[in-house]
């Protein structure tokens, strides 16, 4: 796009040159196409600053339980899939194996996770959760069923008068899940 600009830009110069009744005109012609191309630049450098600002959910396990977890999360929800994925190494900070680092998308979201080599006082906790909009009660009543097998109950699906149906759980590897049907 740049080098088609340019080529115009000298097309018009050239013409300009051979034909000065036409100068002025095309002098206006040439600073309107000059700011479409500035205002492409903003565009582009805008989008590499947001994408640079971007915000992703990052999930600390303490039981070498990331890579399950992650996997675990993927095949709940669609558009989901492991984006990148580090492996702590033999004579590394963490067990040989585990994830050092992984990026996921769950439903289109960001996500990234690794196993912790120290163990530390604080985890995971209700207080943040994980707010799932569900499509309809099946799909709602499914992820209530999987993400609370082996872990618990916070609130048991039912109309708490803010959404048709509500339930709060925390799963198996500690994190908690609001899943509501509007």
């Amino acid at each position: 796009m740049k080098k088609s600009l340019s080529l115009l830009l000298l097309s018009l110069l050239a013409f300009n040159c051979s034909n000065p009744k036409q100068e002025n005109k095309y002098k206006k012609e040439i600073e309107q196409l000059k700011a479409v191309r500035d205002s492409l630049v903003q565009v582009e450098k805008d989008r590499q600053a947001n994408s640079e600002a971007e915000i992703a959910t990052f999930l600390t396990f303490q039981n070498n339980d990331a890579e399950q977890a992650m996997n675990f999360y993927i095949e709940l929800f669609d558009n989901s899939k492991v984006l990148s994925l580090q492996r702590w190494e033999k004579g590394g900070q963490g067990k040989e194996g585990t994830i050092m680092h992984a990026s996921f998308v769950l439903n289109g979201n960001k996500y990234m996770c690794s196993d912790s080599p120290p163990i530390h006082d604080w985890d995971f906790t209700p207080a943040v959760s994980n707010f799932v909009e569900c499509k309809d009660q099946q799909q709602l009543e499914g992820l209530f069923t999987k993400l609370s097998a082996k872990g618990s109950v916070l609130m048991p699906l039912n109309n708490y008068g803010f959404s048709k149906m509500f339930g709060y759980v925390q799963d198996q590897f500690g994190v908690s899940w609001q899943l509501n049907l509007d």
